[in-house]
């Protein structure tokens, strides 16, 4: 068999969903940026759009090494329109991000692959691997939570004469701090807008953390016991009432025997 004929290296359900996320996410970073957002708001998008660029050409790399035929990859299935979208723009030009819109190639292909058949697989193996994938998307979570509250609050405080949280990194620190449940009480809003998406921040950080540590307890637990289980024999199964009377029937036909012998011997001595 060639090497062409070979069928390309399939990603994991996981994968497939982190991308088709970070996907959506990326071309919601990107309608955001067109809107006439504060200064400091746009720096930090265009820090988040940096860091979804970064990944995107890893994971194209990655689909271009691991495919047989790597022509097969960029031209048929549309790889070239992945390295569009995922070539940062370096904040050269506002409108240049409009060149994420090469990224809905990316986002039907994955979405396609998440159809039909795929789609029963992906529910089986989701009911199969509960508990992996639970904390998966508890993180997710937390990431997108983080992402879009750091942006509301940067913009909310930013327009404030008295706001503490003046730059992309205050409020990236900020949303850490208080998804976490810390709380260090260094930057805190003092707007109405900054003070609604804090609220939202603790309410998710609550339940983000908690999801996180029952998963961490079960799978402690879980791992914990199993070998205990393991090294513990297996008890005996409980005899059942005809086996019991059978038992007892043979002893007593036992004791008439010797009962019998005992009088023998008793009438030969006379």
């Amino acid at each position: 068999m060639t090497q062409e004929s070979k069928s390309p290296r399939k990603h994991s359900n996981s994968y497939n969903i982190f991308i088709l996320v970070l996907t959506v996410l990326s071309l919601a970073v990107m309608v955001v940026m067109l809107l006439p957002l504060s200064e400091p708001t746009l720096t930090l998008l265009s820090y988040y759009d940096f860091l979804i660029c970064i990944i995107f050409l890893i994971d194209f790399f990655y689909n271009l090494f691991t495919t047989p035929k790597k022509s097969d990859y960029f031209i048929r299935q549309r790889g070239w329109l992945d390295l569009l979208g995922s070539i940062p723009s370096f904040g050269i030009t506002q409108y240049g991000g409009l060149l994420r819109l090469a990224r809905l190639s990316r986002l039907a292909r994955i979405a396609k692959l998440m159809r039909g058949e795929n789609k029963k697989k992906l529910v089986k193996d989701v009911l199969e691997n509960r508990g992996q994938y639970a904390a998966f998307i508890t993180i997710l979570l937390a990431l997108i939570v983080i992402t879009v509250a750091s942006t509301l609050v940067l913009q909310f405080e930013s327009v404030s004469p008295d706001a503490k949280i003046l730059t992309g990194r205050d409020a990236f620190w900020y949303s850490m701090v208080t998804i976490t449940t810390v709380g260090y009480g260094d930057y805190y809003p003092v707007t109405t807008g900054g003070r609604i998406t804090a609220m939202f921040i603790m309410v998710a950080g609550v339940g983000i953390i908690g999801a996180l540590a029952s998963i961490l307890a079960s799978l402690l637990v879980g791992g914990s016991s199993a070998p205990e289980e393991d090294q513990t024999p297996t008890a005996a199964p409980a005899p059942t009432v005809e086996e019991e009377l059978a038992a007892i029937k043979n002893e007593l036909a036992a004791m008439r025997q010797l009962m019998k012998k005992i009088a023998v011997e008793k009438d030969l001595k006379e």
